[in-house]
C-alpha cells in the first residue's frame, strides 16, 4: 500500500545557519520513520553570493567549492539518519556538488556507514554551455554582462525532478547544487507519491511546501520576534520546522515538541509572502504558483494547516544567476566615546572625506554614523547634516569601492591613520578589503540545460 503522508524537517535555511539546530527535527523524523513515514531532511544552504563565492573557492581549490558549514551541519545527524532511514536533501554541493559527496563518502565511512548511497545531481553549471556573449544575450532587464570577460560563475535554477530521480535509485543522501530552494522538497513528495510532472496543483502544493520549509526556523518564529508586538518565545532553542505532508499536497506544518518559536498564523504568512512577487504567479522550474487560494488554519499548538494552492504549467525558461567581478570593497570603522562624541565624528568623516578627494577625485566614499545616520542615511552622505541626535556613543563606518584593490586600500589606511591624524579619542579601528561580485539574471532555454544524474564513488 503506498504511504499516504511524508514528513519532511528543514535543517538549514541559509549556509550560515546553526550546527546542531537539526537534531531535534531529526529525532522527531526518526520517530516518524519507525513508524513507517517516509521521513525526508533538507538542507537549504546556497544563495546567489554564496554560491558565486563557492566558485571563488573552487578556483582556489580544486577540492573545494561546497559549502564549508556542511560538514558542522550535516555532521550532529547524519548518523540517526543512515541509521533510521531519513534520506537527506541538501544543495551544500554549491559549485563543487560531486567535492561534497565525497566528503560526505568519508563522514559516513567514519560513522560506520561505507555503503551509504550518495546521489550527485549536476548540470546547472552553465559556464563550459554558454559563453559571455550568450549570457548577455539572455539577460533581463539590464545590460549588465554586455561585454563581460569576468564572469564567476553562471547557473540556472534546476528543478525538483533530478531529486526526485535520485531518490528512486535508491540515494539516501541527495547531494545538489544551484537548484529552486522549494524544490528540494517538491523532489520527495513528487518520488514518493508518484506526482506526474504536470500534476500542476499537487507540484504546487508541493513547492508551497518547500517555500515554508526552505529558510529552515522562519516559518517557526525565527526572523519574526518584535518584543511585545510579535513574540516567538523561547528563541534560544529554537525549533526548525517539520511538514507532514498527505497525497493531495495538504500539509500540516510543525516543528519538535518542547522547541521554542512559534508556529501560527503569523508566522506562517510571514513565511509565505517572503520573497513572492506576484502571489498569483510564483515562478518556480517545476511550476507557477498561485498563492490567491490558499487557506491557513491552526490544528492544535504550534501546529497549522496549509490547503489551497493552486498550480499554472511551469515557465518556458528557466532563471539563471551570472555573478561576475566588479572590483573591490573596502571597509573600515572607529569609535568615538565620552563627551562632543558625535561633533568629533563628524569632523573624522570631513578630514576622510577631503584626505580621499585629494588622492582619488571622484571616489565616492559612504560614511555613516551607527546609531544616529546608517541604515537611513544616502551614499552621498546628505542626511549626516540633518542628523540632529546626539550620543556619547559613536561609531563611524567608512566604505567605498574600486576597480583596484590598491585604491580601494587607500580609504582603509586613512581610516586607521585616524588614531594619530584626527579627532581625539579615536579607537577600536577595523578594516578588510574583499573582492565584490555583483550578479545579473537570465532566462535560459530549457534544451539548453541537461539535469545529470551520479552516484558519488
Amino acid at each position: 500500500m503506498p504511504p499516504t503522508t511524508v514528513h519532511i524537517g528543514a535543517g538549514a535555511g541559509f549556509a550560515g545557519d546553526r550546527p546542531g539546530a537539526a537534531v531535534a527535527v531529526a529525532e522527531a523524523l526518526a520517530v516518524a520513520a519507525q513508524q513507517g513515514i517516509p521521513a525526508f531532511l533538507i538542507f537549504e544552504m546556497l544563495a546567489e553570493r554564496t554560491l558565486a563565492l563557492a566558485q571563488l573557492d573552487r578556483r582556489r581549490d580544486p577540492d573545494a567549492g561546497y559549502s564549508a558549514n556542511m560538514p558542522a551541519l550535516v555532521g550532529p545527524v547524519l548518523k540517526l539518519c543512515l541509521q533510521h532511514n531519513i534520506r537527506i536533501v541538501g544543495n551544500f554541493g554549491a559549485a563543487h556538488p560531486m567535492a561534497a559527496a565525497r566528503r560526505l563518502r568519508a563522514m559516513a565511512e567514519e560513522l560506520g556507514f561505507a555503503n551509504a548511497k550518495i546521489a550527485v545531481v549536476q548540470g546547472d553549471d552553465l559556464s563550459a554551455r554558454l559563453t559571455s556573449a550568450d549570457l548577455a544575450a539572455r539577460e533581463t532587464d539590464g545590460t549588465l554582462l554586455a561585454g563581460r570577460t569576468d564572469i564567476v560563475a553562471a547557473n540556472a535554477y534546476l528543478g525538483a525532478q533530478p531529486i526526485a530521480e535520485a531518490l528512486g535509485a535508491g540515494a539516501q543522501i541527495v547531494v545538489t547544487g544551484r537548484v529552486a530552494d522549494p524544490s528540494l522538497a517538491l523532489g520527495p513528495l513528487a518520488h514518493v507519491f508518484g506526482w506526474r510532472w504536470n500534476d500542476w496543483d499537487r507540484l504546487a502544493a508541493g513547492t508551497l511546501v518547500g517555500h515554508l520549509l526552505e529558510c529552515g526556523p522562519q516559518v517557526s518564529g525565527g526572523y519574526f520576534a518584535d518584543p511585545g508586538l510579535k513574540d516567538a518565545p523561547d528563541l534560544d532553542r529554537l525549533g526548525y520546522p517539520i511538514a507532514e505532508v498527505k497525497a493531495d499536497g495538504s500539509a500540516v506544518i510543525s516543528k519538535p515538541d518542547g522547541s521554542g518559536g512559534a508556529v501560527n498564523l503569523r508566522t506562517v504568512k510571514e513565511q509565505i509572502l517572503y520573497e513572492i512577487h506576484n502571489p498569483a504567479a510564483y515562478l518556480t522550474p517545476d511550476v507557477i504558483l498561485d498563492l490567491t487560494e490558499v487557506e491557513l488554519a491552526e490544528q492544535g499548538p504550534d501546529r497549522l494547516s496549509v490547503t489551497g494552492a493552486r498550480g499554472h504549467a511551469r515557465p518556458e525558461t528557466l532563471k539563471a544567476t551570472v555573478c561576475f567581478e566588479s572590483g573591490w570593497f573596502a571597509e573600515a570603522e572607529i569609535s568615538y566615546a565620552g563627551p562632543n562624541a558625535t561633533a568629533r565624528a563628524r569632523l573624522a568623516i570631513d578630514i576622510i572625506r577631503k584626505r580621499m578627494a585629494a588622492q582619488q577625485p571622484g571616489l565616492a566614499v559612504r560614511a555613516d554614523i551607527i546609531g544616529v545616520v546608517s541604515s537611513f542615511g544616502d551614499s552621498a552622505g546628505s542626511d549626516l547634516a540633518d542628523a540632529i541626535v546626539e550620543s556619547d556613543d559613536i561609531r563611524v563606518r567608512f566604505a567605498t569601492r574600486h576597480a583596484d584593490a590598491e585604491v580601494a586600500n587607500l580609504l582603509l589606511a586613512e581610516v586607521e591613520a585616524l588614531y594619530v591624524a584626527g579627532p581625539a579619542g579615536g579607537g577600536g579601528v577595523r578594516r578588510h578589503l574583499v573582492p565584490q561580485l555583483a550578479s545579473a539574471s537570465c532566462l535560459i532555454e530549457r534544451d539548453l540545460v541537461t539535469p545529470q544524474v551520479d552516484l558519488a564513488p
